[in-house]
């Protein structure tokens, strides 16, 4: 195995111990879960917040990245957003991304390091609605009733709010439920059916 391929699975191995043990996860969890000794891990990461940090990092790609890319071959606004509202959910309560952001959500109060990670990563999404809704504006397919910042910040936390509940297991909230839910508030605030795409 070469190294990069090495720091990848320990980043991998990282956010498993992560979703298990919460983000104090000691070196000693992370090097069982990837299979190796202590040693090993701090040779290829002499600092272990670095490994953190990359774990974190590359978890929340999922959530930006991963959705831009998967949305590059869609013709219209309404199908991009309705996939991106899609793709931002957990679908049920054992979804390992959703719970490494959660683990990192309940510390952010205590670390700056995290909080600034979930802030960029909020605006990230943020973005991407916005960039969508935008663009549905000027296509004439969406009839904007607030601004595009604002419905794309509501968006987003209805997001965060619904893949909570799902990740907590509540009794009477699923995903198809959740999405549901979300793509309402959108299409009372697109004035578009929002029909296109069904994930």
């Amino acid at each position: 195995m070469t190294k990069p391929e090495r720091k990848f699975q320990l980043v991998e191995a990282t956010q498993r111990a992560i979703s298990e043990h919460g983000v104090s996860v000691k070196l000693h969890q992370i090097a069982q879960e990837a299979g190796m000794t202590p040693s090993a891990v701090l040779y290829h990461y002499p600092d272990v917040n670095d490994l953190l940090l990359a774990a974190n990092r590359a978890g929340m790609e999922r959530f930006y990245s991963e959705r831009v890319q998967s949305i590059e071959l869609l013709s219209s606004p309404a199908e991009k957003l309705v996939w991106v509202i899609r793709s931002g959910l957990p679908m049920d309560r054992h979804d390992e991304g959703v719970r490494l952001l959660c683990a990192l959500g309940g510390e952010a109060a205590r670390n700056d390091m995290f909080a600034v990670l979930l802030t960029s990563l909020f605006d990230r999404q943020v973005g991407l609605y916005q960039s969508i809704l935008e663009a549905g504006e000027l296509s004439r397919d969406f009839e904007l009733q607030s601004d595009a910042n604002t419905i794309a910040r509501n968006l987003v936390a209805l997001e965060d709010a619904y893949g909570y509940r799902i990740m907590a297991g509540h009794p009477t909230l699923n995903y198809e439920e959740a999405c549901e839910l979300i793509l309402d508030y959108a299409r009372s605030m697109t004035k578009n059916s929002l029909r296109n795409v069904k994930g």
